[in-house]
């Protein structure tokens, strides 16, 4: 399996045994993520497997996602996901279990999550622009400034960075170490910090490029 779905439960550090060196880690619980639906290339005309996080009971489910897991014999979960399938998991099932095992020898990894929301931030903030100068006779302090000519074209080009929405945006971390993990508890131990807050639900799938 190329990746888990798994919740952040907070930052810590784990000693390096070669060097002593102690490693800022933040925890990722995978524990077990549910096989919901394996599509294939005749059915579906491409090859996923279908993975669930998180229990939920009938009710939050609702009628048409219990559908969908009685038909595949498979328990209810709150979020799921799709991921590629490795060379070894053709004989998955749905209704099966897959936990922090798929990621034994695996090196690096990417994280995507929802980063943290900051509200309306200006381009100070948002977007790192300086400040002006804090002289005799200066008003502009932390406005953002021209946005072009008013004549030609009359209008403002799109893209223009701007003061606006600062956070709660899709984010992925590509190429971070996956340090440990931890079988029994389903634990991911990953270098640094990942996107999102406490308790947020985040993706990780096997980094392709990094060996």
């Amino acid at each position: 399996m190329q990746g888990l779905i798994g919740k952040k439960i907070g930052m810590t550090r784990l000693l390096d045994k070669e060097t002593g060196e102690a490693v800022p880690v933040t925890i990722v619980q995978t524990g077990t993520n549910v096989v919901h639906q394996i599509k294939t290339v005749d059915n579906d005309g491409y090859s996923a497997a279908q993975l669930g996080f998180g229990h939920s009971s009938e009710k939050k489910a609702g009628k048409p996602r219990m559908g969908h897991f009685k038909k595949h014999n498979s328990a209810a979960t709150l979020i799921f996901r799709e991921f590629s399938m490795d060379d070894g998991d053709a004989e998955l099932q749905p209704g099966q279990s897959i936990g922090v095992e798929t990621f034994e020898n695996v090196k690096f990894v990417d994280v995507t999550g929802t980063s943290k929301g900051r509200g309306f931030a200006g381009t100070v903030k948002r977007h790192n622009f300086q400040r002006g100068r804090e002289t005799h006779g200066n008003t502009n302090h932390r406005e953002r400034g021209s946005l072009g000519a008013g004549t030609y074209p009359a209008r403002v080009f799109p893209g223009v960075k701007m003061a606006g929405q600062y956070g709660n945006a899709k984010t992925t971390i590509k190429g971070i170490q996956l340090v440990g993990l931890d079988k029994e508890n389903g634990l991911l131990y990953i270098k640094g910090a990942i996107p999102g807050a406490t308790k947020g639900v985040v993706i990780v799938r096997k980094n392709r490029s990094k060996k």
